[in-house]
């Protein structure tokens, strides 16, 4: 790129959207990375929570809000007119709308300041386990959704299977970018003692910033009745964590369970790489879980270490493909510790397991990943 060329792009600003607290949404920090890199001013904003992590480590600016509410209606409507005010009086030349709870001010915006606008649907937001059992609530999102999607151009999502839903239902094509983590450079580790956890036993981990209902925790954590010589360790936040604690005390499980509450990325992946096993075991009680393709399972991909999934379409397709773990045909907790058991001890498989990660690491990169992101985007360059 030529000197003057660069001058130019500097000045382009990009305005990133989310309705989260910026610190552990590593898909949207990627976007924002690769935005920077094609010559774009970047802020991304979303909201403030306490307990919020630092964002020291961001090259690009950042703006949390404040708000009243923090959760229903009134949380949803009092964000977007926060995020519509901020999106007007502050310059852009492109804004990019993640998730449906972030489009109405996005989209109000775009009409109004005449600014294009980039979709990126993070789930098939309207099938969310958080709405499919509240249909009046769910209605209101699917008629936002309804009025918005088919007047946009161009809508990026995370998976082909969740690509296909949104073509089937009103026949455009989008983009697919899974969420995969940068090619691994670090060398800086922790040990497990500098980490807090045992040197003698295996560690079973299930990490997320989502550890919610119909993700199979609970069962994991009555799993490990079945387990000898092993400590699950529980990274992250979500709605049943405090159920997750209650169980085992109440199963007197406390010396094989380690809860640690979310942790910047750089710490987590560090967490991640001590580990044996990773889990990744939502269940298939709704179309988003159906056909998610979470995070964590590229994390544990790059860490090193062998997968244990439930059967999702999406998920086995990898596994299976590059043969680098084991598909759960149940939640049952003795067959879940059974399989873990086998898995741990089963060294053979396990050398096959981790030679197959390597491979897989090479190819499933952000860096390959991220061309498709980048052909969109240049045209707004």
């Amino acid at each position: 790129m030529h000197a003057n060329s660069f001058l130019v792009c500097v000045l382009k600003k990009v305005i990133v959207s989310v309705t989260n607290d910026l610190s552990t949404d590593q898909r949207v920090d990627k976007v924002c990375r690769t935005l920077l890199e094609l010559g774009f001013k970047v802020t991304l904003a979303g909201r403030w929570l306490p307990g919020c992590l630092a964002l020291n480590d961001r090259p690009y600016a950042t703006h949390r809000m404040k708000l009243l509410f923090r959760k229903g209606s009134l949380f949803y409507a009092e964000y977007n007119i926060r995020l519509l005010l901020f999106l007007l009086t502050n310059k852009s030349n492109l804004l990019v709308s993640n998730d449906l709870d972030t489009l109405p001010a996005n989209f109000t915006a775009h009409r109004l300041k005449r600014v294009p606008i980039v979709y990126d649907s993070h789930e098939y937001y309207t099938e969310t386990p958080e709405l499919v059992n509240r249909p009046f609530v769910q209605g209101i999102w699917e008629r936002i959704e309804r009025f918005i999607f088919p007047k946009l151009t161009d809508i990026i999502t995370v998976n082909q299977s969740i690509a296909d839903l949104y073509e089937k239902k009103y026949g455009k094509k989008l983009k697919v970018v899974r969420n995969i983590p940068r090619l691994q450079t670090e060398t800086k580790a922790l040990t497990r003692e500098e980490c807090g956890l045992p040197a003698d036993k295996n560690i079973i981990l299930m990490q997320g910033a989502g550890i919610n209902i119909q993700r199979g925790a609970e069962e994991v954590v009555e799993a490990m009745k079945y387990v000898d010589n092993a400590i699950l360790l529980i990274i992250g936040g979500g709605d049943v964590i405090g159920k997750l604690k209650e169980m085992a005390k109440a199963l007197k499980l406390e010396d094989k369970i380690i809860f640690k509450n979310r942790l910047p990325y750089s710490e987590l992946i560090m967490h991640t790489r001590l580990a044996d096993i990773g889990l990744t075991l939502d269940k298939n009680t709704n179309i988003n879980y159906r056909f998610s393709l979470p995070n964590k399972l590229f994390d544990y991909i790059h860490a090193g270490i062998p997968v244990l999934a439930s059967r999702l379409p999406e998920i086995a397709r990898i596994i299976e493909g590059y043969n680098i773990g084991k598909i759960a045909e149940s939640h049952d907790p003795e067959y879940l510790g059974n399989l873990i058991t086998n898995m741990l001890s089963d060294g053979e498989s396990r050398k096959i397991w981790k030679k197959n990660l390597l491979h897989a690491s090479s190819e499933l990169t952000w860096e390959k990943e991220a061309i498709t992101l980048i052909e969109l985007y240049k045209k707004y360059v």
